[in-house]
């Protein structure tokens, strides 16, 4: 049976069997075998296509690697945890937004913090204009999950609503930017999430906690893992929840 998911990987991807065969060291037969006849590749070459097609290694091939290998494989995507946010070095931020390439990904409903970096604006520009894709969501200050949290949080009904606006206005100026869309979302938050590539930043929510005091993960993405890809699917299940900022 034809491993269709490869196929497609590799086609949004643009990569050839031949390129596949060449980056890997295998003979181009192999890799049309690995796609019309539904093999399964060594581990290596799992790993090393999962890269080239920017998939996880249990998408392509889903009974490659047993539950168990799989949990353990997650385990390893986090890199450190740290026992609240505000705990997270300044400069990782710096390190990691500096590295990013391809994909900048924040989930928030304010990420006022992320203004203590006052080059943040041209940064998030240069890395646009370079060829990132950036997408910034924030909370959508009239729906009512902005009010239950603020109100969770015990700082008053309407003061997450105003810091929304006060970082809208900070960050209007990336409005028209090529590579760069900004939109608000109203669900309810249970992590904010930050994305650089395959580096993430995950704020899960602790009920009456303001968020830089509760809990953050660094994690890093692996091929076999299914932790990194768990929150990146939430992050798209909110975008495509979210409209554009009327400005």
């Amino acid at each position: 049976m034809p491993n269709e998911r490869l196929r497609d990987a590799l086609l949004r991807n643009g990569l050839t069997p031949e390129q596949v065969a060449e980056a890997i060291g295998v003979d181009p037969k192999t890799v049309e075998r690995w796609i019309s006849k539904g093999r399964t590749p060594y581990a290596k070459h799992r790993h090393a296509i999962a890269a080239l097609a920017r998939e996880k290694e249990t998408y392509l091939w889903p009974d490659a690697i047993q539950p168990e290998r799989a949990a353990e494989i997650s385990g390893s995507e986090i890199l450190k945890v740290y026992p609240h946010r505000h705990a997270i070095p300044r400069d990782l931020w710096s390190q990691l937004l500096y590295g990013a390439k391809g994909e900048i990904e924040i989930l928030v409903y304010v990420g006022m913090f992320l203004l203590d970096d006052r080059t943040i604006l041209r940064k998030l520009i240069e890395k646009a204009s370079d060829g990132a894709r950036i997408r910034l969501l924030f909370g959508d200050p009239n729906s009512a999950a902005i009010s239950r949290r603020s109100v969770e949080e015990n700082i008053g009904k309407n003061t997450i609503t105003a810091k929304i606006r006060q970082a809208l206005a900070f960050f209007k100026p990336l409005a028209d930017v090529d590579g760069i869309s900004i939109r608000l979302h109203g669900t309810t938050l249970y992590n904010s999430i930050y994305r650089y590539d395959d580096d993430m930043i995950v704020n899960p929510h602790v009920f009456g906690f303001q968020a830089p005091h509760a809990p953050a993960l660094h994690l890093r993405r692996l091929s076999g893992g299914d932790l990194f890809e768990t929150y990146s699917e939430s992050f798209e299940a909110v975008w495509k929840a979210s409209k554009p900022v009327k400005w």
